[in-house]
C-alpha cells in the first residue's frame, strides 16, 4: 500500500498539479477519484470541507498548493534554498492570479460582460502576464535554479488548464516559457503520466 492517498473528483481540476508533482518525483500514491454521490458523506470528515485532500501517516492535508508544496519537498522539487523556495512560491502565486482571473471570466453570467472580460483577459492581461513571466525564466530554461522545480510544473499545469477554455498567447513567441514547457513535458515521469492519465470531462 502506498504511503500517500490523494482524494479528488474524477477530473484534473485542482488536484492535477499534485498528480504532476508525484509523477515528476516518481512517487507512488493512491489516486482516489470520488463519485459525486460519495462527496456528501466525505465532506464533513475533511479539514476544510473541500478536496483535494492528501492523507499521509494518519494526517489529512488540504489546499492544493499546500499539498503540492509538501509533495515537492518530498520529491526534491521545492527549491534547494529558502530563497529558491520563495521564488517557487512567487511563481505559484502569480499563476494563481492567472487562474483566478480566468475563472472569473469563465463563470461570468452576463454574456455581454463575459465577452468584455474575455477580450480583456486574452488580449491585454495574458500577453502582459506572459511577458513578465518570460523575464523570470533563467538561462537554464527554468524559473528557479538549473533544474525542474514546482514552479515550472505549476506554470505548465495552469497554462494547460486555462488553455482549455481561453485563447492563450503563443508560447513559441516567448523563448523562456517555451523552454519551461519543454522541460516539463520531457520529464520522464510527467511524460508517462500525460500519456496514461484518464480522459476526464474537466
Amino acid at each position: 500500500m502506498s504511503d500517500y492517498k490523494l482524494t479528488y473528483f474524477n477530473g484534473k481540476g485542482t488536484a492535477e498539479l499534485v498528480r504532476l508533482v508525484f509523477a515528476a518525483g516518481g512517487i507512488e500514491y493512491e489516486d482516489v477519484r470520488l463519485q459525486q454521490d460519495q462527496w456528501p458523506e466525505l465532506k464533513p470528515k475533511t479539514p476544510m470541507g473541500q478536496v483535494p485532500i492528501l492523507e499521509v501517516e494518519g494526517t489529512m492535508l488540504c489546499q492544493s498548493n499546500s499539498i503540492a508544496r509538501y509533495v515537492a519537498k518530498v520529491a526534491g522539487l521545492a527549491g534547494k534554498t529558502p530563497l529558491d523556495q520563495a521564488r517557487v512560491d512567487m511563481i505559484m502565486d502569480g499563476m494563481e492570479d492567472m487562474g483566478k482571473k480566468g475563472h472569473d471570466v469563465y463563470w461570468e453570467k452576463d454574456e455581454e460582460k463575459k465577452a468584455e472580460k474575455k477580450k480583456d483577459y486574452e488580449e491585454t492581461f495574458l500577453p502582459q502576464f506572459y511577458t513578465c513571466m518570460n523575464k523570470l525564466v533563467g538561462d537554464s530554461g527554468h524559473f528557479v535554479g538549473n533544474e525542474l522545480t514546482l514552479a515550472d510544473i505549476t506554470f505548465f499545469n495552469m497554462t494547460t488548464l486555462v488553455g482549455n477554455y481561453m485563447k492563450l498567447p503563443n508560447v513559441d513567441e516567448f523563448t523562456g516559457l517555451k523552454k519551461v514547457m519543454d522541460h516539463v513535458t520531457s520529464n520522464p515521469g510527467i511524460a508517462k503520466w500525460l500519456k496514461e492519465r484518464p480522459e476526464t470531462p474537466f
